[in-house]
């Protein structure tokens, strides 16, 4: 019997406990042969291994420019024209081909900081996959404890601290795992959960942050077994205090994020629903602080820059910065090559480079802090909108699309 207390809307303040969660030991699952999933070259796992190697890049544009010179007769300088033709061509990012149905998106993906190599996929239709080769080839997952109901899950997020990993889900679902990954166990959660559970973020050991999309976060120390409320209402109720405060919007506000994003310090930045305005959150405030947009258009997505900054997407395609770092209200416009499509995300390799992803296979890189974009073709030709750029670390990087779309970073 699961013994729960928890919050009632509009007060957060509440703890709720559980009781022991049941453990399921991991069932391997076959993979079944499918000749339209297989039949497309892929990195090989063995290209990770160590000795010495031609690089991806460096061979295929030698290959190009043997060709090209030996088709020209030898001409003088000819090698060199081929060799730079050859690089140009050649692109950062190469697809990776899944084991999937078509119509899934791919939503998180994350690593195990002991294992680079071995990591967890998640997306619609209840997908996991797994990789023990640096993200080259995935597997289905079989998690017992997510599959004894009648659901079909939608996966949404995962984070891993040291061996300790943690997925969520909706409808509402909490898996555990304290031995990177090859065991996950289930904690219950209340049905009375405002809102659905859309981040966790794994901070220590046995600790986590989890966030509704109702602006709900709690915290917990003991692996999940209690947890408690770091604001003290939902969003709702707070913009029912601060509407006639001059938030433009607030009093269309439904009731959820459309996107919340973490900053590696623990700060929040939120998009309402509609896209009319953003909230804000810090260790430490009882309440989300609503922002005015002081943008026309409506705001697609937001999330932080390298520098603690704050990156701004609205609807058509505008990209923004915001002047200096922070929270605040101040953005300048940067223009971008996004071919009226809409930016959907941007993830930083480094302080200076940094990757946006958007509708129908956009890409666009900058390399001098966001101040100039380039676009790269590589997904010119995927019929896929790319909805999240995640770096694991700088030689380490995927977007995630839909329709099972994945993209490796190759540096």
């Amino acid at each position: 019997m699961v013994t729960l207390q928890l919050l009632h809307k509009p007060s957060l303040h509440t703890l709720f406990s559980i009781s022991s969660p049941q453990h399921y030991q991991q069932q391997p699952s076959p993979l079944p042969f499918h000749p339209r999933l297989y039949n497309v070259p892929r990195a090989s796992a063995s290209s990770s291994q160590k000795g010495p190697s031609t690089g991806r890049r460096q061979l295929i544009a030698e290959t190009a420019a043997a060709a090209a010179v030996t088709a020209s007769g030898f001409l003088i300088g000819g090698g060199n024209k081929a060799f730079a033709a050859a690089e140009e061509g050649l692109s950062e990012w190469e697809r990776v081909y899944l084991p999937i149905d078509p119509g899934v998106v791919l939503l998180d993906i994350a690593f195990v900081p002991n294992d680079p190599s071995h990591g967890f996929l998640l997306g619609t239709r209840q997908t996991i996959l797994e990789t023990k080769d640096g993200g080259n080839t995935w597997a289905p997952r079989s998690i017992p404890s997510a599959e004894e109901e009648d659901f079909n899950y939608r996966f949404n997020s995962i984070s891993f601290k040291g061996n300790e990993g943690w997925i969520v889900g909706k409808p509402a679902i909490l898996l555990y795992t304290s031995d990177a990954g090859e065991n996950w166990k289930r904690i219950p959660l209340s049905s009375q959960l405002p809102g659905d559970i859309v981040y966790i973020k794994a901070t220590g050991e046995k600790s986590a942050e989890m966030v509704t999309d109702e602006g709900a976060i709690y915290v917990t120390s003991n692996g999940g077994y209690n947890w408690r409320a770091a604001v003290q209402e939902t969003v709702s109720a707070t913009l029912n205090r601060t509407v006639s405060s001059g938030i433009s919007g607030a009093s269309y506000y439904t009731g959820t994020f459309s996107t919340v994003n973490r900053s590696p310090e623990g700060n929040y930045v939120a998009v309402s629903s509609r896209g009319n305005f953003y909230l804000t959150w810090q260790p430490g405030q009882p309440y989300w602080q609503p922002h005015n947009r002081n943008i026309a258009r409506r705001i697609q997505s937001m999330g932080w820059r390298a520098d603690g900054g704050l990156w701004l997407l609205v609807r058509g395609g505008g990209l923004y910065l915001s002047k200096g770092t922070g929270i605040t209200e101040e953005f300048d416009e940067i223009p971008v090559q996004s071919r009226g499509f809409g930016i959907l995300d941007v993830g930083y390799r480094s302080q200076d480079e940094a990757w946006a992803a958007g509708g129908s296979g956009i890409l666009l890189k900058t390399t001098n802090s966001g101040k100039t974009w380039v676009r790269d073709k590589t997904a010119d030709n995927i019929a896929a909108n790319l909805y999240s750029v995640k770096f694991i670390n700088d030689k380490q990087g995927f977007v995630l699309g839909n329709d099972g779309v994945l993209l490796k970073y190759l540096g």
